[in-house]
Parts: structure tokens; C-alpha cells; sequence
């Protein structure tokens, strides 16, 4: 299997009180992202909340984004889930509609130790038959891989990239070098962090995984094809016209942002889920602000 690499868009799910997924609005936000020719699509993860929904409804989701796109899009989805069972099966479900890879987070309740990390990621490769992407997420999930812990995983078959943390721009190139060092060379290495993506692009990273490519495809591909034809300047002018949004993000984070960006585009008018709370009035008002004064053309 190829992985997709260049970006990967991450909307939200939107879905109602209750955790059903709004599938209509679903259909339009991945084809908005298909259109624009993103290289893959995110779909469920941490932006689109997978661990606040059933396994019912993230194969409705999947179903209904993949019936959308068909094979235009590869979609890479979240199969994150706290026993080595359920995401065995949240894979094999992914598989079975058509799904490129799946996102794999070592979630937990119980701290982890590595040899059960690599033991469920292990399981959940051999039993799904589903190319898997590790989800490196210790802001969330308080686990961080190891150099050690990547090269073992990256070793098993069907395990094929890594979606990183954000890493701070001083250290990218140390940090992707040491990585390319010890995983096989077709591995795909990715980053996350979007205000510190740029520059790990740039450094030649392989993939994107992007929170606001999920609403705004158009600027994010300018930046990724910029830096693969080694146009640092513009990829770093294209970062610099969304330093706005980054602060947003950094102060408020990325998802309760691009939940209310949604709603102030007119794209789709939902919030959260519970417990977690939409922006209130003020700090809206400040996405708000922030979304007038943007330039030209970025928030198609």
C-alpha cells in the first residue's frame, strides 16, 4: 500500500446532543475537501471526536463520507478506542466501507506501558488487515512514543506512518532526521500541530494531518506544494497570513475554533460534544474579528 502523504484535512463531525451524526452536513464538508483536491481526509479524528461516538455511528460516518467521495479521496479514520477489541473492530468496520488506513491513538484510562502499546497496535495491524497510522497524541493522551517504541512498530506489517506532535521549528529538522534514521524508508512521517507544521514541511516531512485544512483545503495545499517544490519563502508567507488563526488556536484550541468558524462560515451550525463547551460570546466575537480581517482568498 502507497500512503497518501501530502495533506490530510480533519474535519469535524458534526453530530447532535445525543452523539448521532448530522450525516447531510457530513456529506458536505468532505465534499467541499474532495473538491479541493486534498490528498486525503481525516476523518474522526480528535477534530472529528471519535472517542464521544458509538461504534454505530462512526460507521455511519465512514459510510456516508465514503458514499460521498467514493474513490476520489483516500480517507484515513480515527479507529481509536480504550480496549485492543474495539478498535480491532472499529478497524475491521473501516476496512470493510473502504477506508485507506486507519488513525490508531494509544487512549487509555490505565497509563500504558510500551510493550502494551506496541502489543494492541501489533493486534490491531494482524487482526483488521487495515493499514495503520500511529497516532502520536500525548497532549490528550499522556502517552508519548519513544524513538525505541516507533522503530519496533514501524517494523510490523501494515503498520506504514506516523502522524507526530507539532514539533518547535528550532528542533524539526533534528527530530524528522532521527526519525527517518530508524524507521524503513517507504514509512510515511507525518506532523500535526498546524501552527508548527510549516516549518516541519518544509524540513521535508512527508504528510500534513491538518486541523484547518478540514475548512480551509485551499491555503493549506498552497503551503504543502510550496514546500515539496522547495519554495520555503512561500510556504512561509502563506504560514504568516494565518498567524491570526494560529494564536486562536494556541489560546482557545484548534477544535473549539474550527467549531465555531464553522458556524460563523455558514457551513454548518453545530457545537461540540458534551462536556465540552462551544466558545462563549466574547472569545467568538474574537473568531469572528479574526475571520474579517484575514486576507483575500484564504478562507476559501
Amino acid at each position: 500500500m502507497t500512503f497518501p502523504n501530502g495533506l490530510c484535512a480533519f474535519p469535524i463531525t458534526p453530530a447532535d446532543h445525543a452523539g448521532r451524526v448530522d450525516i447531510a452536513a457530513l456529506r458536505r464538508l468532505v465534499a467541499r475537501l474532495s473538491d479541493a483536491q486534498v490528498d486525503s481526509i481525516g476523518l474522526l479524528g480528535s477534530t472529528g471526536v471519535y472517542m464521544y461516538l458509538t461504534r454505530d455511528e462512526r460507521r455511519r460516518a465512514v459510510e456516508a463520507a465514503l458514499d460521498e467521495i467514493g474513490s476520489r479521496t483516500p480517507v484515513v479514520v480515527g479507529i481509536g478506542a480504550l480496549r485492543t477489541d474495539e478498535a480491532v473492530g472499529l478497524a475491521q468496520d473501516a476496512r470493510a466501507i473502504g477506508a485507506a488506513a486507519g488513525l490508531l491513538s494509544a487512549v487509555s484510562y490505565t497509563p500504558l506501558a510500551d510493550e502494551e502499546v506496541f502489543v494492541h497496535f501489533s493486534t490491531v495491524a494482524r487482526e483488521s488487515g487495515l493499514p495503520i497510522v500511529i497516532y502520536d497524541n500525548p497532549g490528550t493522551t499522556r502517552f508519548r512514543f519513544t524513538p525505541e517504541l516507533v522503530a519496533r512498530l514501524a517494523a510490523v506489517p501494515g503498520i506504514v506512518a506516523i502522524k507526530n506532535p507539532g514539533w518547535e521549528p528550532d528542533e524539526t529538522a533534528r527530530h524528522l532526521a532521527g526519525q527517518r534514521g530508524i524507521v524503513p524508508a517507504a514509512f510515511s512521517i507525518g506532523c500535526s500541530g498546524d501552527w508548527m507544521a510549516t516549518e516541519t514541511m518544509i524540513a521535508g516531512a512527508d504528510t500534513w494531518y491538518s486541523v484547518l485544512a478540514g475548512l480551509f483545503p485551499e491555503v493549506c495545499l498552497g503551503i504543502v506544494t510550496a514546500a515539496r517544490h522547495g519554495d520555503a519563502a512561500e510556504a512561509r508567507r502563506l504560514d504568516a497570513a494565518l498567524a491570526p488563526l494560529w494564536n486562536l488556536f494556541r489560546q482557545f484550541s484548534s477544535l473549539r475554533v474550527v467549531y465555531a468558524l464553522a458556524d460563523l462560515l455558514d457551513i454548518c451550525h453545530v457545537e461540540p460534544p458534551r462536556p465540552i463547551l462551544p466558545l462563549p460570546d466574547a472569545a467568538k466575537q474574537q473568531v469572528a474579528g479574526t475571520l474579517a480581517h484575514l486576507p483575500t482568498g484564504i478562507t476559501r
